[in-house]
């Protein structure tokens, strides 16, 4: 005896319409109201978990949310383009084309112009391309916040694999944008090398102090092994490597791999300097003198 395969619903069961969800036969409205779901949206729902829905999960229903009618945009389509890069507890964010949706708790609505080839399918809704989700993110926050503007362009040029001057090609599409004068010094301090948000913070605290600039990812070659280890940031020519030391280095078998590298680069002549969320969010000019002293200029 062979059973009929269950009715397809977009997003089910993570990110869905209750609507079509019921229509399926895959939910009663006393479940759908019950403590499985949660709504997020009107008739947009997702599962419940143990911990409140993270900016991933939350974006997918505001795609469905929006769907047809406008396109996930801003920190959430980087969420979703594994370009993640937001500060913690942001609303998640769309872009509609005119007025016709209406703003919700929890979710922000941009009012823009998008062209076909800056709008693109993943994860089951549309989202905008990365460059312009650069584009948007760096106009809206560089005027109050660089660093995180140059955050948020590294990690989508990354992603995205595209020159972060790339942006620059949109501000002249769009002539009359508002924010758009902002792109260039974004443009200028940006690093598609970058590795992750913090490594760009941690380049940018040099950088704005006045030191020279870092290269970003920087092979030094061990010839006798025959690898290759890489550098958060490095200067070469001192010989000195900068590295952020982020949690996923406090696992036990990275501390003892970290153990030997480190080893391994000061005896070959390296002068290594860690640092963690602590010195990053807290102690940038010790940072910035400690380099500094390092470097021997002024």
């Amino acid at each position: 005896m062979s059973t009929a395969p269950l009715p397809s619903v977009p997003g089910w069961p993570n990110a869905f319409r209750g609507t079509a969800a019921i229509a399926a036969g895959l939910v009663t409205p006393a479940v759908l109201r019950g403590p499985r779901y949660l709504r997020l949206f009107p008739d947009t729902y997702v599962r419940r978990g143990d911990e409140p829905p993270d900016l991933s999960v939350r974006s997918r229903a505001a795609g469905m949310y929006v769907a047809g009618r406008g396109v996930v945009s801003g920190y959430s389509a980087a969420e979703l383009l594994d370009a993640s890069c937001a500060p913690a507890d942001v609303p998640t964010e769309v872009t509609v084309p005119d007025g016709g949706q209406r703003a919700h708790p929890g979710l922000l609505v941009h009012r823009d112009v998008l062209a076909p080839d800056e709008v693109r399918r993943c994860r089951g809704v549309d989202v905008t391309t990365a460059p312009r989700t650069a584009y948007d993110l760096v106009r809206r926050l560089a005027p109050d916040d660089q660093v995180e503007a140059v955050v948020a362009l590294d990690a989508l040029a990354r992603v995205g694999r595209f020159p972060p001057d790339r942006v620059l090609c949109l501000a002249e599409r769009y002539p009359r944008a508002r924010g758009r004068r902002a792109l260039p010094a974004a443009v200028d301090l940006a690093d598609a090398r970058s590795g992750s948000p913090m490594e760009t913070r941690l380049r940018l605290i040099l950088v704005l102090r006045g030191l020279p600039r870092p290269q970003a990812q920087y092979p030094v070659l061990d010839n006798r092994r025959r690898r290759a280890v890489w550098l958060d940031l490095a200067y070469p020519e001192h010989r000195i490597g900068i590295e952020y030391e982020g949690g996923d280095h406090s696992r036990p078998e990275r501390v003892l791999r970290d153990a030997g590298r480190y080893t391994w680069l000061v005896d070959d002549g390296w002068r290594m300097y860690r640092f963690t969320k602590y010195e990053v969010d807290g102690e940038p000019d010790e940072i910035a003198a400690t380099i500094d002293r390092a470097l021997g200029v002024r």
